[in-house]
């Protein structure tokens, strides 16, 4: 197991890093809400990395795993600017990006911002707009209060401790929402989706799917399959899909 490495920020935060290989483009996976850089999927994909001499990155925003700061006091705003920092501090060239949950948002900010980089996208449940249509749609009055006058709310989660929910993430999520306006993606892009993701509908990977622009887009459920998408079977079809992406790029 490689040693963790870090680099800061432009903004001044610490962040956490393995990276392996050589050969381009560099495939980075980007983990999920309150996930980090040691899940099943992303150590997956270092190892096949790692196998065939393909350059790999894989960190933890901050407030994650071992980066600086808290997750209370981050938002989608700060982490895409960690995932801007990442991609231009330890890579070069071309870059095909495997985002999980939220970080299948980030993915999409991030192909956003670096178009001319981005040659193929990945996403793996992928959560965009989710602090608007996941929790602000479905906070009840009495959360709305709770947030406007203490700052946070917590909420339960199926796949971990209760999440703290700032009024900070609510607002800033507003400024980087993708589905309310042109979502062009001029690359390779595959989309996978479990039909039992209680945390990330089948209706949102639709959503995600129809209103996406481009020649190359391309959505797969799996029955029966969890948010976690983590048995050998989804391990086995993230490999494949990237595999794929990078033959079209």
């Amino acid at each position: 197991m490689s040693t963790t490495q870090f680099f800061d920020s432009p903004q001044g935060r610490r962040i956490a890093y393995h990276k392996s290989g050589t050969n381009g483009p560099t495939v980075v996976f980007m983990g999920g809400l309150k996930s980090d850089m040691e899940g099943t999927k992303a150590i997956h994909l270092e190892d096949w990395a790692k196998a065939r001499g393909q350059a790999f990155l894989r960190f933890d925003y901050s407030g994650h795993g071992e980066s600086s700061g808290t997750f209370e006091e981050g938002c989608i705003g700060d982490w895409h600017e960690d995932s801007v920092a990442a991609v231009e501090a330890l890579t070069q060239g071309p870059l095909v990006l495997v985002g999980s949950s939220m970080g299948g948002w980030q993915a999409l900010l991030l192909a956003r911002a670096l178009p001319e980089r981005v040659v193929g996208l990945v996403g793996i449940a992928a959560a965009p707009d989710f602090t608007e249509d996941g929790y602000w749609a479905n906070f009840d009055d009495a959360q709305k209060a709770t947030l406007e006058s203490v700052g946070q709310v917590e909420l339960p989660s199926d796949y971990m401790e209760p999440y703290v929910i700032t009024k900070r993430m609510i607002e800033d999520g507003r400024k980087r929402l993708v589905l309310r306006s042109p979502l062009r993606l001029d690359m390779p892009v595959r989309f996978l989706q479990g039909t039992e993701d209680t945390a990330v509908s089948t209706e949102t990977a639709i959503r995600l799917l129809e209103h996406s622009e481009g020649d190359d887009i391309r959505l797969t459920l799996v029955k029966g399959a969890d948010h976690r998408f983590s048995d050998d079977n989804c391990l086995s079809l993230i490999e494949k899909s990237v595999e794929k992406v990078l033959a079209r790029k």
